[in-house]
């Protein structure tokens, strides 16, 4: 019989949004949002420990933006978890003109709507967070049609995918996870725009090219921090670098590193406790 490792977690204040990002950082399945606790989900071969999902959340403690909380482990047996997951999302419209549809769920276009089908498999970014609704946003600005676009840390792929549908010419997408790799082709496939986005497993340090006009980066702070240098090799100089994956509290270490590499802070975009940064190369 096969079985599954859940973890209940509450906390207080309870945002799980800032949670769930941090843990999506771990080797976890999936994250169901409950009513005032978040379930994760792993494997029952996953190598994912209580002493883990602690120190992840003792980070936010340390940072003053939880007060305590606390984790329940359970080994249950398995069931279609993912299923349950899914029926909680919906169609969202991010924007007057970006709308992200599931792949089970129906919707009829209004017109001048650019529609992103996404079968998300527990991947990061499904359009429901606030970091991804503000690269969308963020997007429909700066990008110019024919641009070469890198996506670091691409999840699902989805924002690759709005790249093309705005006009890129073309998209790398890259994440360090295999079930990225295999989500980012399958929505690549759903969205047709599969010749013109290529899904990469890897780190930015694979990626050869350095002439993009535009990049992308919906990553947690410490990890943009640590690749702020290899982003500054592979951008076109006047080009434009759009963060997110960031609280508030994040703004000035990540302008101050930025700056540092040559480039120029020209916009900053908040959503709740999240922001996005427009930044373009000297």
């Amino acid at each position: 019989m096969k079985y599954y490792k859940e973890f209940l977690i509450t906390a207080e204040p309870f945002i799980p949004e800032v949670i769930s990002c941090l843990l999506w950082e771990l080797n976890i399945n999936g994250v169901n949002e409950e009513v005032n606790c978040l379930k994760i989900f792993a494997n029952e071969e996953s190598d994912l420990t209580y002493e883990q999902i602690k120190n992840q959340l003792e980070k936010l403690v340390s940072q003053k933006l939880l007060f305590n909380f606390n984790i329940e482990e359970h080994l249950l047996e398995d069931k279609n978890w993912n299923e349950k997951w899914e029926k909680s999302l919906n169609v969202i419209e991010v924007s007057d003109k970006f709308v992200i549809r599931p792949s089970f769920r129906k919707y009829e276009p209004k017109p001048g709507k650019i529609v992103i089908e996404i079968d998300p498999k527990m991947s990061f970014g499904t359009g429901e967070h606030q970091t991804t609704k503000l690269i969308l946003q963020l997007l429909e600005k700066y990008i110019k049609r024919g641009d070469k676009v890198l996506d670091i840390g691409a999840g699902t792929g989805i924002l690759s995918i709005a790249a093309i549908k705005l006009g890129a010419a073309s998209a790398v997408a890259v994440d360090n996870y295999e079930w990225c790799l295999l989500s980012g082709k399958e929505n690549c496939k759903l969205n047709l725009v599969s010749d013109k986005v290529d899904v990469r497993l890897g780190e930015v340090e694979d990626i050869i090219e350095k002439d993009f006009e535009l990049i992308l980066a919906n990553i947690q702070k410490n990890i943009l921090l640590k690749i702020a240098g290899e982003i500054k090799t592979r951008i076109k100089p006047g080009g434009y670098l759009i963060l997110s994956g960031l609280l508030i509290s994040d703004e000035n270490e990540i302008e101050q590193k930025f700056m540092e590499q040559n480039f120029k802070l020209i916009e900053v975009k908040k959503m709740d406790e999240w922001i996005a940064m427009v930044f373009r190369f000297k």
